[in-house]
């Protein structure tokens, strides 16, 4: 049986690595998966790159549908991902009950790892606009460390690391890496989710087998 390609967003890594085994074994289809940031994986799908199946940000696929790379109607929201902060295991865990002491507590910070804003992981693009709604933009931007995407991008290895005091991403990415303490999601009043969703390439070659 021909294999399915995937290419998605690496906050999906985690549950598509728990939920492939299944899948393979259900459809008999082996699953390729290749992750990388949202932004670039609606590129890599716009640019034409090969798959079956796109993995990326509601507004991407509905980007590419409009494109013609996406099957019309075939999208499917898949999850809804908080963005959370976390700090290196074992330091002091900083109060972000309120998006005042959220603000405080970056404010503080000496250093802070997140995804790039441009070209990175939808976190960091989110990130972004609530530096720019807090006023701190300017502050932050001498302490920040911009992870690269991807697998490699993982925020919670630069805590690991000890690279960076505060590590602020998806949840799902955060949770991806052991060794770090997960403060929580943002403040409500702050937090902005996103919804990751599939969508089946106009150009697959098995197009009946993603839709079991």
């Amino acid at each position: 049986m021909p294999e399915i390609k995937v290419i998605a967003t690496t906050a999906m890594k985690t549950s598509l690595d728990e939920l492939a085994p299944q899948l393979e074994r259900e459809t008999g289809h082996q699953l390729s998966c290749s992750y990388g940031p949202s932004a670039r994986i609606t590129k890599q799908a716009s640019d034409g790159e090969p798959n079956d199946v796109t993995i990326t940000t509601d507004k991407g696929i509905d980007d590419l549908t409009a494109q013609g790379r996406i099957v019309a109607g075939t999208r499917a929201d898949i999850a809804r991902s908080a963005m959370a902060l976390a700090v290196q295991k074992g330091a002091k865990r900083p109060d972000i009950s309120s998006a005042e002491k959220f603000k405080e507590t970056l404010l503080a910070a000496k250093s802070l790892g997140m995804s790039n804003p441009v070209g990175g992981g939808q976190s960091g693009a989110n990130l972004a606009k609530i530096f720019e709604r807090l006023g701190i933009t300017e502050a932050m931007k001498s302490k920040s460390t911009y992870g690269p995407g991807g697998p490699a991008g993982l925020i919670g290895n630069y805590l690991v690391r000890k690279e960076v005091e505060i590590g602020i991403q998806q949840l799902p990415e955060l949770m991806a890496v052991p060794g770090i303490d997960i403060i929580g999601p943002l403040p409500p009043d702050i937090q902005s989710m996103t919804v990751f969703s599939a969508g089946l390439s106009t150009a697959a070659k098995i197009p009946t087998a993603p839709k079991r």
